[in-house]
């Protein structure tokens, strides 16, 4: 079992930077993946960034150079750095976390609401 903690959440303007944060516990163990995934209302939820614990880095095409995601040394921690917000970035994030083995698990945070007004 993994519990996940988001923070960070708030309203900004637009080019406006906000800092998210989620703790991760539990049975973290072995090769894992965590990422931030967002949904704004009436679509899909979608990936925006994930680090694997061997420190690789991906990032959704509309947030790259202006977000970035890190992880803490303990490697339980993702935090995710958004710079030059857009009202388009507007919705609800997601963190995730991905246990890759053994055994193979996949978890979800609460959410927290980023709204960027224009």
């Amino acid at each position: 079992q993994v519990q996940l903690v988001e923070s960070g959440g708030g309203t900004v303007q637009a080019g406006e930077s906000l800092r998210l944060s989620c703790a991760a516990s539990g049975s973290i163990y072995s090769i894992n993946v965590m990422a931030w995934y967002r949904q704004a209302p009436g679509k899909q939820r979608e990936m925006v960034a994930t680090i694997t614990s061997g420190g690789s880095t991906d990032y959704a095409d509309s947030v790259k150079g202006r977000f970035t995601i890190s992880r803490d040394s303990a490697w339980n921690t993702a935090s995710l750095q958004m710079n030059s917000l857009k009202p388009e970035d507007t919705g609800v994030y997601y963190c995730n976390f991905r246990r890759v083995r053994t055994p193979p698990g996949d978890y979800w945070g609460q959410g927290t609401q980023v709204t960027v007004s224009s």
